[in-house]
């Protein structure tokens, strides 16, 4: 999967937000709020292809988490992100 062309993740002090840009600004459905976990994985992975075990594996290096426990955050990220439009 990947993360669909015209958006872009903004940082505004600790909060963290994908925003539509161009052509996509007319859906503002389209918009998600990230932790900055889930921020650190937009950065490791925007336009790259990558899979949910990527970001598991990514998780596990930055923060030390059990691998159950990072799969299932990145498996939430992942739904949230597709159910948003923002992932293809």
């Amino acid at each position: 999967m990947k993360i669909k062309s015209g958006f872009k993740m903004r940082s505004v002090g600790s909060d963290h937000i994908v925003i539509p840009e161009g052509k996509q600004l007319i859906n503002f459905n389209k918009m998600a709020a990230l932790n900055s976990s889930a921020a650190y994985l937009w950065e490791q992975v925007v336009d790259k292809e990558f899979t949910v075990e990527d970001l598991s594996r990514l998780l596990c290096e930055k923060y030390g988490i059990d691998e159950q426990l990072a799969r299932t955050d990145a498996e939430r990220l992942v739904t949230s992100l597709t159910e948003a439009g923002i992932i293809e």
